[in-house]
């Protein structure tokens, strides 16, 4: 599991700039002024990864490797990478439609305009899917599967 933290310049462990003093005369003070003009980059977030998320980011063949190793035809492999592409950006825009929700920083018109777009996006993503289901759909009627190959494709469908 992640967690994210936020960092604000009074945790970050930065010391803040010092104002300086109006002493001098006005060419003086441009001069001396032209080098703090220059704005310092503070880190504002911080990311931990728990041991399990590493081990699986490194994990060898990545996350389609299941579909790559289980010897159904490569357009079958192709529409189910698909299938898991898209299921996983559904999850990521409703997601972050929760994180709006609870926002409580933005406006109500704010937020309903960015509600409003991240509807369209998930309407567009099923669309998306419900093709890519019938073109597999089709594609295993066309290709004669066996019963272990229909039995292999259903339980990396239903995985996640």
């Amino acid at each position: 599991m992640a967690a994210i933290d936020t960092l604000n310049p009074g945790n970050s462990g930065v010391a803040s700039v010092p104002s300086t003093a109006r002493t001098g005369t006005d060419s003086e003070q441009n001069a001396a002024s032209a080098p703090l003009a220059t704005p310092t980059l503070v880190e504002g977030v911080k990311v931990s990864l728990s041991g399990a998320s590493i081990e699986k980011s490194f994990s060898v063949g990545g996350e389609n490797s299941d579909i790559e190793d289980s010897g159904l035809p490569e357009n079958v492999q192709q529409l189910l990478k698909m299938i898991r592409k898209l299921q996983k950006e559904i999850a990521e825009k409703k997601a972050r439609m929760a994180a709006v929700m609870s926002d409580r920083t933005l406006t109500n018109e704010a937020k309903v305009n960015m509600l409003a777009a991240l509807r369209g996006a998930i309407a567009a993503l099923n669309t998306g899917l419900i093709s890519a289901n019938l073109a597999l759909s089709k594609v295993m009627d066309q290709s004669g599967l066996t019963s272990e190959q229909n039995l292999k494709l259903g339980s990396l469908l239903t995985k996640n």
